[in-house]
């Protein structure tokens, strides 16, 4: 029986833990070290401000990022890898490293709209474009 992806398989609650648009950006940010949201932001960019918290706010519900509120006036937050946010940089990496290996096989949303406007054509990573 080939294997799949069921409700309770443990590779399938990992990637929900970093589904979405930017889980990923956002680990992969903070791989450098603590950082406040303004900094974040910045390094990132295209993100705003509310889907920023969103997403440290679910990456700290689910123990991949830690924040770190400082007593001081004006209040200061800063977000950091757990360790368990940092043990995952390790598959990212890897899929940022075949991302970048395959880049001219991969659609992207600006190149394959404006030669399809009604979406890319399906078709096999490895096979000719």
């Amino acid at each position: 029986m080939e294997p799949r992806f069921f409700a309770d398989c443990q590779a399938r609650v990992a990637a929900d833990l970093i589904s979405g648009r930017w889980p990923m950006v956002v680990l992969y940010s903070l791989a450098h070290g603590p950082a406040r949201p303004g900094e974040l932001r910045r390094q990132i960019g295209g993100i705003s401000q509310k889907v920023l918290t969103e997403t440290l706010r679910r990456l700290e519900h689910n123990g991949l990022v830690e924040r770190r509120r400082y007593a001081e006036a004006p209040p200061r937050v800063e977000y950091s890898l757990t360790t368990a946010g940092t043990d995952l940089l390790v598959p990212i990496r890897a899929l940022g490293d075949w991302a970048a290996a395959y880049a001219d096989q991969l659609p992207t949303e600006d190149r394959d709209h404006r030669t399809y406007p009604e979406g890319p054509p399906q078709r096999r990573i490895g096979s000719p474009p």
